[in-house]
């Protein structure tokens, strides 16, 4: 047999998604899942943006900036304006997904070899770019009794070492709801600065802060050279398979030398741009409106755990996702267990194994990751299921 590359065999599967075939079976044998596993909004997709597209058809579908329309980049700059973000369409380059930027920081900012410390339980897919890009991650683990606040600096100090060159932290969080607070990223700016990294701040779902207001890692003037942001689309305006994304940072060499990754893969998506280029001119009630829907969901997920017995659920600050302690052995049986062994009233759950989002061996075996994407009548079938399982799984703890 022919060998695979050791990279492929370094690649993990995604937490999120390797249960797939599983949950499609369940749906074969006349099951109803409620899908918590992964981050897709039910909400509609702006009509704005849809009909922009229906608005731009062309005998052509040319290639664009390979850093993108400057038309987009341009309006995304009064985007950012809104946020308190003082920066050039320059200083942007629209990228296939926060995936795709991700991914070119990595491989523009760290060599082979390097380091990039993520506090964990961190977003799985950092590790796979990771695996890509050559580098190591280094996890430093926060904890669920104090709901994933960022962990002392000092113990993030401690891991630094010659070859680190990046930390990186998604606010708010992905996959425990955390919103950093501004003194904490003073801290990390303080970090940055005295040891020189860069610091990639993932902040896809800044809208959506419940509890206290977000403070963009881009707002900080001294490390201003050192922060490398990362952005989306998908979850902002219920868009995910536009794949559209952007990386932003002032610092012209990690531009410069970023857009040649970006001239490799020539252009990121056309229509994609079309529409989101639309949706910056939204209404200013549009985050309002979908900020309500998507707390009131936390609201009624987070008090169906934390009202099971031996359930442990801290109460996220943003985004759209909550991670659980539950009483049993193992998540990635127990989640397997839901979809292939498990039903009541003819449905089930798919939840997101705990183990998928930490880089250090053993941890998350008794958690998981919900995200609270459908209406509160599912959030509420779901959460039934959950507690009937709950009771009758061979694994309880």
């Amino acid at each position: 047999m022919l060998p695979i590359s050791n990279r492929g065999g370094l690649m993990p599967e995604s937490p999120i998604r390797k249960l797939a075939p599983l949950a499609e079976e369940a749906k074969k044998n006349g099951l109803t899942v409620f899908h918590l596993n992964i981050g897709q909004p039910d909400i509609a997709t702006p009509p704005a943006m849809i009909e922009a597209v229906k608005n731009n058809i062309s005998p052509v579908i040319e290639y664009s900036h390979s850093a993108g329309n400057e038309s987009y980049r341009r309006k995304l700059v009064t985007y950012y304006a809104r946020h308190s973000i003082d920066i050039k369409h320059t200083d942007i380059i629209v990228t296939t997904g926060a995936s795709e930027a991700i991914l070119f920081g990595f491989l523009g900012c760290l060599d082979v070899g390097d380091e990039v410390i993520i506090p964990e339980p961190f977003y799985a897919n950092y590790y796979a770019f990771a695996v890509v890009a050559g580098i190591k991650v280094i996890p430093v683990s926060s904890s669920i009794t104090d709901g994933f606040c960022l962990p002392a600096i000092e113990e993030i100090e401690a891991k630094i070492t010659s070859r680190t060159k990046a930390v990186l932290i998604c606010n708010p969080n992905n996959p425990t709801g955390y919103l950093y607070g501004k003194d904490e990223l003073i801290q990390l700016e303080n970090l940055v600065l005295k040891y020189n990294l860069y610091l990639f701040a993932d902040e896809a779902y800044r809208e959506f802060c419940y509890e206290g207001t977000h403070f963009s890692a881009l707002q900080f003037e001294e490390a201003s050279q050192h922060v490398i942001l990362v952005d989306s689309i998908s979850k902002r305006y219920s868009a995910c398979g536009l794949r559209l994304g952007a990386i932003v940072t002032k610092n012209k060499l990690v531009i410069d030398t970023i857009m040649k990754f970006a001239q490799a893969r020539l252009s990121p998506p056309y229509y994609a741009q079309v529409a989101a280029e639309a949706s910056i001119d939204l209404p200013d009630d549009y985050f309002t409106v979908t900020k309500a829907e998507y707390k009131k969901r936390r609201d009624v997920l987070v008090q169906r755990l934390n009202a099971m017995p031996d359930v442990y659920c801290p109460n996220p600050g943003g985004a759209f996702y909550a991670m659980a302690k539950l009483p049993i052995d193992d998540c990635d049986k127990f989640c397997s267990w839901l979809l292939k062994d498990f039903s009541y009233k003819n449905a089930t759950v798919m939840l997101a194994p705990g183990t998928g989002f930490y880089g250090t061996p053993g941890m998350g075996l008794q958690q998981v990751r919900l995200a609270y994407v459908l209406n509160t009548e599912s959030i509420h079938a779901a959460m039934d299921c959950l507690e009937e399982a709950l009771k009758v799984y061979p694994g309880k703890v």
